[in-house]
């Protein structure tokens, strides 16, 4: 890859603006950048984490460069850069079952028709996604983005390409080795800074992987596989769940974010309890992470 575009193709069931309106939602996100109709991003191959732009239109093909024309990526490179960009705008999966289903459903129907295309926004590095679950734990959005930022900027790598810094996530081997005491500095509580280390030190001696949790027999194994993790409850795991392997039955059912979008939805006075919410959900059957990421749109 190098002034070359690489073309990757998209379903017919995908809207390129819809998710980049979604990746450009909080101005401190600091693992991708957003420039007009391009995402920048450095793409974790295992080898030299290359900076990509990202563009498209509709559902037309995306259109993936390197940053660094004069570097050529090898063929493994390439492939990686492939795998990653389709799992993090969720490509292979076939939505129309969803919509088919969103139609008939009082809750959804009317959100499925102003985010159509969209997608669950990937993020395939389970350290990060477990790193993000853990740090968003039980505090607003924005101070969940403040803190990955700090975290990001003080342990990770970063390049500058037309002036503007991109990051790489940091590398479980590396948080393995600090201290609590050096992320509660950054404004991180204490048992958070302990949960991270211990998840970045399950990575790094090889624990727990993705594979692993992908080869677990159903969602709800690698819900107790995630659960029995120091510092991951129900809420992160499903998150995780979500977000990184992609599971469509991933269901974060006491997710606030949720309770409050089916409030607005609805227009009720009060929060809905747990037991309506899976009164309410019952036809969500094998959607249910589609379902929550689509009303989560709605407030975020």
């Amino acid at each position: 890859m190098s002034n070359q575009a690489v073309h990757i193709d998209v379903p017919t069931t995908f809207d390129y603006g819809v998710n980049i309106a979604y990746l450009s939602r909080s101005p401190n996100e600091c693992m991708h950048a957003i420039a007009g109709n391009a995402v920048y991003k450095r793409i974790p191959t295992g080898l030299s984490n290359p900076l990509i732009e990202v563009t498209g239109k509709g559902n037309e093909p995306l259109q993936v460069r390197s940053c660094h024309p004069n570097a050529p990526l090898a063929d493994e490179e390439v492939h990686a850069i492939r795998r990653y960009v389709r799992e993090m705008f969720d490509l292979d999966t076939d939505l129309t079952p969803f919509y088919e289903m969103a139609q008939e459903d009082a809750t959804l129907t009317d959100v499925v028709k102003s985010f159509h295309g969209l997608r669950i926004l990937g993020i395939p590095d389970l350290f990060e996604a477990l790193c993000w679950g853990i740090l968003g734990q039980q505090i607003n959005l924005a101070f969940a983005y403040t803190l990955k930022r700090r975290f990001v900027e003080k342990y990770g790598g970063s390049v500058v390409h037309n002036g503007v810094r991109h990051w790489t996530f940091p590398d479980p081997s590396v948080i393995a080795q600090i201290s609590p005491q050096d992320l509660t500095t950054l404004q991180i509580t204490g048992r958070k800074s302990e949960y991270l280390i211990g998840v970045a030190r399950l990575i790094a001696e090889g624990t727990l992987s993705k594979d692993k949790l992908l080869t677990a027999r159903d969602v709800k194994q690698a819900e107790r596989l995630l659960t029995g993790i120091r510092g991951i409850g129900p809420w992160t795991a499903n998150y995780v769940l979500m977000r990184c392997l992609k599971y469509p039955t991933a269901f974060p059912i006491d997710d606030v974010g949720l309770h409050n979008a089916i409030k607005a939805v609805h227009g009720m006075p009060d929060k809905p309890t747990i037991a309506y919410i899976r009164q309410l959900s019952a036809g969500w059957a094998g959607w249910e992470a589609y379902a929550t990421f689509y009303l989560w749109r709605v407030l975020y």
